[in-house]
Formats: structure tokens, C-alpha cells, sequence
């Protein structure tokens, strides 16, 4: 199937962009590649050290004739999605040992959850997160003693962060080893209109305890289509996880299979191996177009079109909006999965999940069929699924119809022509908005502003009845220089219900909603930011704000407004508590939210 030439006109258009960054990139990974598997060049007291306590293993560590594989985990137990992930150095150890290499625990990665930070002042540090963890990812690769890494990492910051990192030592081969989704719990429906009631005073906190312990009750990914899910669909469509390894449930012998074989398959495709596959080859332009491609096939969150280009950065290869809004209108919406559906990501899997997904989007000619994957040369594989015949794992032809198709489409009969992120560009700066979940009716929202500088302050605001008609809220000063760019999806109750009461109500932001903002239109990661002087710091109240996702605008309708003076707000209330302080030098240097709001890139 011909490339599709949108496709192929933003592909080239990046290449070009990236022509002096990649060479150069690619040029560090060559000098690094050439100088051979890296244990060669360690002395014998630095591999003493490193093998001190590797018992049985140490003759075969000290000849260096086998691969050593590096672990970088991101366990934790209070993330579910990352529980899994304690007993996976053992079933690694044992499947290295079967297969004639060694392994070790290169080091771990701190992995916090949005889930237990919203609308809290821990979240002011969660974007800063990831680039924490490629950080960390960095120190842990930097003892040179690994021919291949394996990435156990899952959730919203963490798997871009350690993707920054396999760029970096992107001569090393880098396999992505997820641990897969908890089963379903209450529908997101369900869970939503009692949040939605207690917002409005009509449910009770036990009543909404247990509707979320329902919802989140068991080791693995929460079930909705968030940031977590999303990177696992990433994972897979750039080629960096086993054909078909996202979404199979946590513990069971399936899960187990694909664990022992992303460390079969990491060993082979080092330099000790039969294919050598460096990391840096496979995160190319193509990688980056095909993951920005699935994101809008399936309707993803939000939060990768920040993280995409701090991921790209790091192997050279640069990406601008319009990149996405471009590929947006290309790529049909495919996928209904919450908060764009009422199904879970279990229903998507077994609907026919990503295999059709992947199939579709082949045959269409929306995704680059030849890129390079840790599974072999082009996505052909990844039309796949993998499954267990007596025991033994095999991959089998996915799916050639949906086997449901109000959860997933063919590309020829999709939920939406497009992939309904879009661009905004306006003189209140260039921001995006999703819309895949928003009705057409609200695509286009003209009303008063009020204007806040803090989520605390809308809800304040709602509860106090000041919400009684048409309205864009704007919560500005919530960029990655003032307060490190923190989620606002507690805000989506309080939209919501003011939706549902029959207002028109828009959100304009410099911060950030996630792939949960749902049903409410939301102009995010506005820049330039209010805190670096941006346009919304000039916004006033009752100033007529138009958010246009027709034709691609954000702008306020005010004859003076290019002449006012921007205004500056206190931040000192988030510069100290639960970690603030140490994270001063993060938000002083942090970049721009459409550059990726990164630190260390």
C-alpha cells in the first residue's frame, strides 16, 4: 500500500527539520557502536566491582562471550500498573539463565502516580518526573556493563522519561517490558456520575470511595484510556514492545510468556547476538510518526503531545505541533475507548485491540510499514497476536474484522474522519484541544472569561454558585515555569456538571488535562505561558474569549488587548512543601510546553 501523502509529506518535513540533529545524534551512536560491547573496555577492578555479587554468574560476566542484559525498573507497589513489575527480575533471571546469558538490576526509577497527585501539590512535580527518570535511567546505564537494556516501566511520566533515556544511549538495544492492565472493575461510566454527584453535593464521600475502589481494585494499568494505556499503544506501534505485549492482563502465563521473550529477544539483537538492533536506529522519524499516528487512531491522551517531542529531542529528531495537527486530520478515529467510549481497554484488547488496529492502519497507508522494530525490519509482525499453544508461545493473524465495532472500526468505516486532536493559534498563544469526546455542538465556544490562578479557585468559585452562565474559565500561571505544569483533571467534575446544567463552558489553560479531560472542551498547554509573560497574562475578567476547534482558533475579542501590561502573579505558594524546594532549577529552566516542557533536553 502506497504511503499515505500526508504521511509522507510531515515525515520528510521532519527528516528535513531534523536533518542537522539527527546527523549528529546518529553520528555519536555510530562512534559508540564501533567501539564494540562496552564490558571490553572496563578494567578488571571496574568489573569486579560490578560483578562482585553476581555468585554463579561471574565466570560468564568476567569473559564477556554472552550478552549481559541490564534491567532499569520502574517497581513500585503503590502504583498498580508498576506491582507486577517486583516479581519480574526473578522470572528475568531464570529466563537469561535458559537462555545462556546474564542479567542484572541495572538500577531503578522513581515512577509517582497522577492517580494519588491529583489536585494535590505533588503534582506540581509530576511532569518534572520524567525527566527525573530518564536522569536516573542515565546514572544506572552509565556503569557501561550492558549490551541490552529492558525497561520496565508502564504509567504517565515514566515510560517517556526511560524512552529519553534508550535514545540517549541509544547505541544499546532496548527492549520495553509492560506488565499490562487490571482487570475491569465498574464501568468508567459508573465511576464518573458519582464523581459528578459528589461534586455536586448529591453524593456522599463513602459513596464515592467505594465507587473508585471499585473502579481501581487490582494490580496493573488503570482500565481507562489515559496517559498509561496510551504509552503502552506507543510502545507497540513505534516497535519497542513484542508484538501484541500491552494489554494482557497482569499474572497470568500468557503475561509470563511475553515477559521470557522480550529477554530471549533482547539478547538476541545485541552485538552479541544474530541481529543487532541499536535502540537509536529504531527511534527514528518513522518510530515518532507511526506513535503520533496511533495516538490519533485511538483517540489517546493529551499529555503525549507533550511528551512526544521530548522523546523525539533526545534522538534527534524534532517535532512542532503542527506535525500533529496535520497528522490528525489524516488519520481516522478508530477507537471508542473511555473517556471517548464507554468501553475499557480489556473490551478494546479483546474487540481486536491493536493487531486490527495496526492491520488497518497498514493497509490504509497511515503508518510506515518498514520501520525498524525490536521484532525485525518493518510492522508486519505486529499484525499479530501472540497466544499459548500447549504451553508454548506463538504468534498467530490478528484479527481481520472488529469483533466489535462500537469499542473499534475498520479505517474505512471509522467513529470520525479524524483524529480529533487540533491546533490553536490565536493572540492568546498556540495550545491544542481534543475533541474526540467533545459533541460538535461545543466545538466552537464564545463567552466571558473568569479568570483563576489556580484549580482550588474554580472549585471554590463553583461551590459558591458564581457559575450562572456561558463561561471560559481560565486558569493561568499553570506552565512548566510557575508551578511545574500540574494535571488539572479534578477540574472535570465541576466542567461537567456546569456542561450538563445546560452552559456553555470552555477551559483555557497553560497547563495540562490528560487524556480524562473528556466530554469538555479544553484549550491546553497554552504557550507562551502566563508565568514567561504569555498573552494569557493579559486576560482580564469578562474579556470575550472565542475557542474555535473549527478552525483552529483561541482568541480574545478585546480592542486593547495587545496593549496591556502582563500581569505577575505570586508563585512563592509553590515553591516549598511535599518536595517543591528541591525542583526550583526545573521550573526556572523548564522549556516551553509545545517544545516538551523539558529540562535535561
Amino acid at each position: 500500500m502506497t504511503l499515505h501523502p500526508t504521511i509522507a509529506r510531515v515525515t520528510d518535513r521532519i527528516r528535513a527539520r531534523s536533518e542537522a540533529a539527527r546527523g549528529l545524534y546518529l553520528e555519536r551512536m555510530a562512534k559508540a557502536v564501533s567501539n564494540g560491547p562496552v564490558r571490553a573496555h572496563l578494567s578488571c577492578g571496574n568489573q569486579a566491582h560490578a560483578y562482585a555479587a553476581m555468585g554463579a554468574d561471574k565466570p560468564a560476566l568476567a569473559e564477556a562471550k554472552v550478552p549481559n542484559l541490564g534491567i532499569v525498573t520502574a517497581y513500585n507497589d503503590m502504583l498498580s500498573a508498576h506491582q507486577p513489575f517486583e516479581r519480574y527480575p526473578d522470572l528475568i533471571r531464570a529466563a537469561a539463565k535458559k537462555a545462556g546469558v546474564t542479567v542484572q538490576v541495572a538500577g531503578g526509577v522513581p515512577a509517582m502516580c497522577d492517580g494519588v497527585t491529583q489536585g494535590q501539590p505533588g503534582m506540581e512535580l509530576s511532569l518534572f518526573s520524567r525527566d527525573v527518570i530518564a536522569l536516573a535511567a542515565g546514572v544506572a546505564l552509565s556503569h557501561n556493563c550492558f549490551d541490552a537494556a529492558l525497561y520496565l516501566g508502564v504509567c504517565d511520566k515514566i515510560v517517556p522519561g526511560l524512552i529519553m533515556a534508550a535514545a540517549t544511549f541509544g547505541h544499546v538495544p532496548a527492549v520495553f517490558v509492560p506488565a499490562g492492565p487490571m482487570t475491569s472493575g465498574i464501568p468508567n461510566d459508573e465511576k464518573s456520575r458519582v464523581r459528578n454527584a459528589y461534586a455536586e453535593g448529591k453524593a456522599t464521600r463513602e459513596e464515592l470511595m467505594a465507587a473508585e475502589m471499585a473502579s481501581y481494585h487490582g494490580p496493573g494499568t488503570c482500565t481507562f484510556y489515559g496517559t498509561a494505556n496510551t504509552n503502552q499503544m506507543l510502545m507497540e506501534v513505534m516497535g519497542l514492545h513484542l508484538p501484541g505485549a500491552s494489554f494482557v492482563n497482569p499474572g497470568t502465563p500468557l503475561r509470563d510468556a511475553l515477559t521470557v521473550a522480550a529477554v530471549e529477544r533482547a539478547a538476541e539483537i545485541t552485538a552479541l547476538g544474530n541481529d543487532f538492533r541499536p535502540a537509536g536506529e529504531i527511534l527514528d522519524e518513522r518510530a515518532y510518526v507511526n506513535g503520533i499516528v496511533g495516538l490519533m487512531a485511538t483517540g489517546g491522551s493529551t499529555n503525549l503531545v507533550l511528551h512526544l517531542p521530548a522523546m523525539a529531542r533526545a534522538s534527534g529528531v524534532i517535532l512542532d505541533l503542527q506535525d500533529f495537527a496535520e497528522i490528525s486530520e489524516a488519520v481516522p478515529l478508530m477507537a471508542k475507548v473511555y473517556p471517548n467510549g464507554l468501553a475499557d481497554v480489556n473490551h478494546f484488547h479483546a474487540a481486536g485491540g491493536l493487531q486490527f488496529l495496526i492491520s488497518q492502519l497498514l493497509d490504509a497507508g497511515l503508518l510506515h510499514p518498514d520501520a525498524k522494530t525490536v521484532a525485525g525490519d518493518g510492522l508486519a509482525a505486529y499484525r499479530q497476536e501472540p497466544v499459548l499453544d500447549g504451553g508454548r508461545l506463538t504468534w498467530r493473524d490478528g484479527p481481520k474484522a472488529s469483533l466489535n465495532d462500537k469499542i473499534v472500526r475498520p479505517a474505512t468505516d471509522p467513529f470520525a474522519a479524524q483524529g480529533g486532536l487540533k491546533l490553536l493559534t490565536g493572540n492568546l498563544g498556540r495550545g491544542v484541544i481534543k475533541v474526540s469526546a467533545v459533541a460538535a455542538e461545543r466545538h466552537v465556544i464564545e463567552a466571558p472569561a473568569r479568570v483563576f490562578h489556580s484549580q482550588e479557585a474554580v472549585k471554590a468559585a463553583f461551590k459558591a454558585g458564581e457559575f450562572t452562565g456561558d463561561t471560559v474559565v481560565v486558569v493561568r500561571f499553570q506552565g512548566p515555569q510557575a508551578n511545574g505544569m500540574p494535571e488539572l483533571h479534578s477540574l472535570t467534575p465541576t466542567l461537567s456538571v456546569l456542561q450538563d446544567r445546560g452552559l456553555k463552558v470552555a477551559l483555557v489553560t497553560d497547563g495540562r488535562m490528560s487524556g480524562a479531560s473528556g466530554k469538555v472542551p479544553a484549550a491546553i498547554h497554552v504557550a507562551p505561558e502566563a508565568a514567561a509573560g504569555g498573552p494569557l497574562a493579559k486576560l482580564r475578567d469578562g474579556d470575550v474569549v472565542r475557542l474555535d476547534a473549527v478552525a483552529g482558533t483561541l482568541t480574545v475579542l478585546a480592542s486593547d488587548f495587545e496593549t496591556r501590561t502582563p500581569e505577575v502573579a505570586d508563585l512563592s505558594a509553590n515553591e516549598f512543601g511535599i518536595g517543591r524546594e528541591l525542583f526550583a532549577a526545573f521550573r526556572r529552566h523548564a522549556g516551553s510546553a509545545d517544545t516538551g516542557g523539558a529540562l535535561v533536553l
